[in-house]
């Protein structure tokens, strides 16, 4: 059955892929499907299916806290919504000009700018209405984790957003931490680094106070900052990122982690320190200072100048570091507060706090034309600062930093757009202090409300080395960063048939090392192939395809896809998705996934994994939400003795006890089906993790 099955998917992958970049008509940009969600839950539910990058699940999670304002969100803005094309942002524009902006959502259907459907997908995302009608109006939310297994204080996270009169907001967030090593600090008598032991300790990473008026803006506090097409600076993770955007964000524990952190002589001995342990609240480190915008119209041209300056402490891999003297990673031994940990206890593989502040600042210039048409300088520049005194430390070829110290990077963008075609550019030259590169973004994008054809080309230097350019690229590394060392040209296809029964899209992306690169000629290839219907909307049916291959000049089974640089292998998947509506109040979702994958260990052969999805969704009465999932992941079908073998189910119910108050508890249960007989690590025990989250929003009237 593998051996007839795999040729006959490789013959069939790229005709079907073929069929979807011809076929009439598109969806919308940027994410990979259609998205129905209503909550965080269902956003967290896509990434855990691998639909979602982690990057776009940050993007939309900022969008749905924030909500975007379609009677004044910028065509960028908008353009981050899921589903919309540029063609739909240009007649919503087009649209709200007409009427002066004093619209409610619903007119844009009535109007034909959107359909009924798409606008219902995108009301999650959408700000209230009766925001700014308030004086004073926000919301606090309160979430905890705890694994049955635990034997420490539960992490904690407390969140709040506030909308005031006047166009200031605020918010923040702070957690209790209980996995954070304490400060790093250099000991000359056993010449390496040392940090105390992790203990229960509150934080608050994220902070800010912004003001918005009608020309200016203004944020102190933490923020994220993005540009043009992301190649000369971006934090955003937004498609279109334009200015800045208060950043409050924190990623949620899930799944565990395990409790001991320590390698070498008298590491994790007692009993206590065994088995695993729900990890902390994590959180992203973007910029923390001040930023701000002015704009403006002068004689026809629209002006806009924005500027920040940024003091951020920043964590680092111990394996980033290296020691200046020894050319080598340095050790990181544990101490306790007070005394010395017994032997040369090690931390392994754990992120080191307040490593080096960053100083960094710079501004961006732009010149509209035309809503279409503009033209923009950005510049940027940052100094690390080691925090530990006595160890000279630099940053490994691998980190994401640059060697050196200090970097930046200079850069111009343009857009111009005329009927159906929208052309973007920019163009970069990233500064360090053993020299930098150049690299180069090409967009053409080509379509209308239903269709949208792109195409991207890239370059990336060898030596271009920005740490914060999030350009399109291939999923691989050089030195840390996916933007540099690349050649590169996507194309993207995305179609809604005019009776929105059926959507479809399909992307093919070609990469490979500039010539001089120790990889150059190795040409690298990945397409995707998806086809929804939705023309019944008791039963959708959905069915993918995927390729990946790392180099087009070696193929077939027995070479490795993951891992090193000198893995030349291949990935194939095929996947299909059901979705029931059996009521309103109540649907049901199974999906199956499977993948062949080249490896060393079959030689004659792939690797086959499979992984299975079963999700219900159930609402008894419309304040209560049952939310029940289970899936199996399986790495390796012919045998269960060394890879991930995996059962997890949760059940997350939500229920709006009052208009003003939620309350959001989970229920998740891991089980590893790994053999115990034969394994070369044993199966780990059962693991059960609970979170609650409650949620108030309060209003005030304006005075």
């Amino acid at each position: 059955m593998r051996n007839a099955c795999l040729p006959a998917f490789r013959f069939l992958a790229p005709w079907l892929m073929g069929l979807l970049l011809v076929a009439p008509g598109a969806r919308a940009e940027p994410y990979a499907v259609d998205l129905a969600v209503s909550d965080e839950a269902d956003l967290r539910a896509l990434f855990e299916e691998g639909v979602l990058s982690e990057e776009e699940l940050e993007t939309l999670l900022e969008l749905l806290r924030t909500g975007v304002e379609v009677r004044t969100a910028s065509r960028e803005a908008l353009y981050a919504l899921p589903g919309l094309t540029w063609a739909q942002v240009e007649a919503l524009v087009a649209y709200r000009e007409r009427v002066g902006g004093a619209f409610e959502a619903g007119a844009l259907v009535e109007a034909g700018v959107l359909t009924e459907d798409e606008l219902r997908r995108l009301r999650p995302f959408l700000a209230g209405e009766e925001r700014g009608e308030a004086g004073v109006s926000g919301r606090v939310r309160l979430l905890s984790a705890y694994g049955a297994a635990d034997a420490l204080v539960p992490p904690v996270l407390l969140q709040a957003r506030v909308d005031g009169p006047g166009g200031l907001q605020g918010g923040g967030g702070g957690v209790l931490t209980r996995r954070h090593l304490g400060p790093v600090r250099y000991d000359s008598r056993r010449r390496a680094l040392v940090a105390e032991l992790p203990r229960a300790v509150p934080q608050v990473p994220k902070l800010y106070v912004e003001w918005e008026g009608e020309h200016a803006s203004v944020l102190v506090g933490t923020y994220r900052l993005g540009f043009g097409q992301r190649l000369t600076l971006d934090t955003t993770g937004r498609p279109a990122p334009e200015g800045f955007v208060p950043d409050d964000g924190f990623r949620v524990p899930s799944g565990t982690e395990r409790r001991c952190m320590l390698t070498g002589t008298g590491a994790c001995t007692d009993e206590s320190e065994q088995g695993r342990v729900t990890p902390d609240f994590g959180w992203t480190e973007g910029f923390r200072g001040a930023v701000g915008t002015v704009h403006g119209q002068v004689e026809g041209v629209e002006l806009s100048f924005t500027g920040f300056g940024s003091h951020q402490s920043r964590d680092l891999s111990q394996y980033e570091l290296f020691d200046a003297r020894t050319r080598k990673t340095p050790d990181v031994l544990a101490v306790a507060p007070g005394k010395q940990v017994p032997g040369a206890a090690r931390f392994v593989s754990r992120t080191l706090p307040d490593v080096f502040h960053e100083l960094a600042g710079g501004g961006h210039v732009s010149a509209g034309f035309s809503p279409r048409a503009h033209v923009g300088l950005t510049a940027w520049g940052a100094r690390p600062v080691w925090a530990v005194e006595g160890m000279t430390l630099g940053f490994q070829e691998s980190s994401r930093y640059p060697e050196g110290g200090d970097h930046g990077a200079l850069g111009v963008d343009a857009t111009w757009g005329v009927g159906p075609v929208d052309l973007f550019f920019e163009g970069a030259r990233s500064l360090s202090a053993t020299g930098g590169g150049f690299g180069a973004v090409q967009r053409t994008v080509l379509g209308d409300e239903r269709r949208e054809l792109e195409l991207t080309l890239r370059s990336y230097g060898r030596d271009f080395a920005n740490p914060y350019s999030r350009a399109v690229s291939g999923p691989d590394e050089s030195e840390g960063l996916r933007a540099s060392n690349e050649l590169g040209a996507r194309l993207r296809y995305l179609h809604r048939t005019q009776d929105e029964a059926w959507r479809l899209s399909g992307r093919v992306d070609v990469w490979t090392q500039p010539p001089g690169s120790e990889a150059s000629g190795v040409v690298q290839l990945g397409t995707e192939a998806r086809v929804d219907y939705v023309g019944v909307p008791e039963l959708q049916p959905s069915v993918w395809v995927e390729h990946r291959d790392k180099d087009l000049g070696q193929n077939g089974p027995g070479l490795c896809f993951q891992g090193d640089s000198a893995c030349a292998g291949e990935q194939y998947r095929v996947a299909g998705r059901v979705k029931l509506e059996v009521s309103e109040s109540l649907s049901l979702a199974a999906q199956y996934q499977h993948t062949w994958v080249g490896t060393r260990q079959r030689p004659e052969s792939f690797q086959q994994d499979g992984r299975a999805l079963l999700d219900i969704l159930f609402r008894p009465v419309p304040s209560l939400r049952l939310h029940g999932r289970a899936s199996w992941q399986d790495e390796d079908l012919s045998e269960n003795t060394r890879l991930t073998q995996a059962l997890r189910t949760s059940l997350e119910v939500a229920w709006a006890a009052l208009p003003e108050l939620g309350v959001r508890a989970r229920y998740e249960l891991a089980v590893d089906l790994k053999s115990p007989v034969g394994s070369r690590t044993p199966p780990v025990p059962p693991q059960h993790l609970f979170r609650l989250e409650l949620e108030g929003r309060f209003e005030g009237s304006r005075p």
